[in-house]
């Protein structure tokens, strides 16, 4: 079943991204999906946000890797690479505080072996009332590797563009 943020974001995504229904495409528990049709080969690279209220102490660190196991439990996955954003190596994604990891999952599909890469984003933005609250949002690239040239600058200008949205200005009595 699609589910819903628990923050209102604002993003863009670039040209040749379609937005699709979570539940029709196989992505139950995603808030968004936009696929590339261009890339279809035997499987459509994707984009996919996610997101949860966490009032815990587990750091962005500690919820990348709650991925990690979470998709072993469908096959073998490899950790490839781990930043934090704002570091030299991811530089200036958004202004939350964040980590990119990227991966490289072996599953099936239609029952034929795939790999899959996926490049993670984590991002954590505190309640500025209650600081104990914060959502952690949760975004998404799937790709084969086939595909990853195609669509990798994409999913970074769109990561540039998600935002908390703004609210609608208080109106005048």
């Amino acid at each position: 079943m699609t589910t819903t943020l628990p923050i209102k974001i604002s993003f863009s995504l670039p040209d040749g991204w379609q937005a699709a229904p979570p539940d029709e495409v196989g992505a139950p528990g995603v808030a968004f999906v936009a696929l590339h049709p261009a890339s279809m080969d035997g499987f459509t690279a994707n984009i996919t946000i996610a997101g949860q209220m966490r009032n815990d102490s587990a750091s962005i660190w500690q919820i990348a890797d709650e991925s990690v196991r979470r998709l072993q439990q469908a096959g073998p996955v490899e950790v490839i690479k781990k930043t934090e954003v704002g570091t030299p190596d991811a530089p200036g994604l958004t202004d939350a505080p964040g980590v990119v990891q990227n991966l490289r999952l072996s599953t099936t599909l239609r029952g034929e072996p795939l790999e899959l890469l996926q490049s993670q984003v984590y991002l954590g933005m505190e309640d500025v009332k209650d600081p104990s609250k914060r959502v952690v949002l949760e975004l998404v690239l799937t790709a084969k590797q086939s595909q990853l040239g195609q669509v990798i600058a994409d999913f970074k200008e769109f990561i540039r563009t998600v935002r908390p949205a703004e609210e609608a200005p208080a109106q005048p009595n």
